[in-house]
């Protein structure tokens, strides 16, 4: 997400936040076409789900009539039908609402479609989405919908700065794409003292960081040379501050706030590495 990480950017538009320090993270924004592809992928997922339990509460339902029909009599069989009637629009809103906001409330801002296409959900202040965020640009998507899929949204983001639907402008999100950082040997490993990366209470709070909470660490250590004195410590002292009272992690009086930093991208790119060794090897096809 530092700008001085990246190659020049051509076609992908770019949302920047700027830290109290001065420090810039540059936020690579999702093009229409990848979130219509993501939306199309969720939207044949919520449907295959919704008629799964449309069979569902069919089957319960036919079940109850004839059970009334048998001991109450037609109009109590009649009535049970209908309320499995009812039931079933119940699950559509719900289906179809609550999807995106679970998923992306428990998924730091993806959901199956986000990703498959490698993208994320943030707010446009650079942090995780909470389900407040997500709750206000899910209740405004029956209005970008409109007046057929989503053409009031897509018309919206074509004409803002950071490509947002007006259920982003309500919430103050943004899409964004998800980029790999290639990690350099010494932030693998950290001079001096190392031993807390041998913490298992350690190592098991580095891996509930989200993507972009991973990636504003790695940026920043990445940049700490670029950095003025003042700016260095402030920035590390906030990051060490988050990671503390926010995300649980203890900081021994030995280290510094940049060696927490440090010694956590350390932990993160190990976690990294073992997962690409865990990869099955991709197959290519004979010609």
């Amino acid at each position: 997400m530092a700008t001085a990480l990246d190659a020049p950017l051509r076609l992908d538009g770019t949302h920047t936040v700027l830290t109290p320090e001065y420090v810039e993270f540059n936020f690579v924004l999702a093009g229409l076409m990848s979130r219509f592809l993501a939306l199309l992928i969720d939207t044949v997922l919520s449907l295959i789900i919704t008629y799964a339990m449309f069979i569902v509460v069919m089957l319960l339902s036919a079940l109850l009539s004839l059970g009334g029909a048998a001991v109450g009599g037609a109009d109590v069989g009649q009535q049970l039908f209908g309320v499995g009637v009812a039931a079933q629009f119940v699950i559509w809103f719900l289906i179809d609402w609550g999807y995106m906001v679970l998923l992306e409330t428990a998924w730091s801002g993806q959901t199956v479609g986000k990703k498959v296409m490698g993208l994320r959900v943030i707010q446009d202040t650079g942090v995780r989405v909470g389900v407040y965020q997500s709750l206000l640009r899910n209740l405004v998507r029956p209005l970008d919908k409109l007046p057929v899929f989503y053409f009031v949204g897509g018309v919206a983001a074509l004409f803002s700065a950071t490509q947002q639907r007006l259920g982003d402008l309500l919430a103050g999100t943004i899409v964004v794409r998800e980029r790999r950082l290639k990690i350099p040997a010494q932030l693998e490993r950290p001079d001096g003292d190392v031993s807390l990366l041998a913490d298992p209470d350690f190592r098991a709070r580095v891996a509930k960081l989200s993507a972009e909470e991973e990636t504003v660490l790695f940026s920043a250590a990445l940049r700490r040379e670029e950095l003025g004195m003042e700016a260095r410590l402030n920035l590390f002292a906030t990051l060490a501050r988050r990671l503390e009272e926010d995300l649980g992690f203890t900081k021994p009086g030995h280290l510094s706030d940049e060696k927490l930093v440090l010694l956590v991208t350390a932990a993160l790119a190990a976690k990294n590495a073992s997962k690409r060794k865990a990869a099955p090897p991709r197959r290519f096809l004979q010609r």
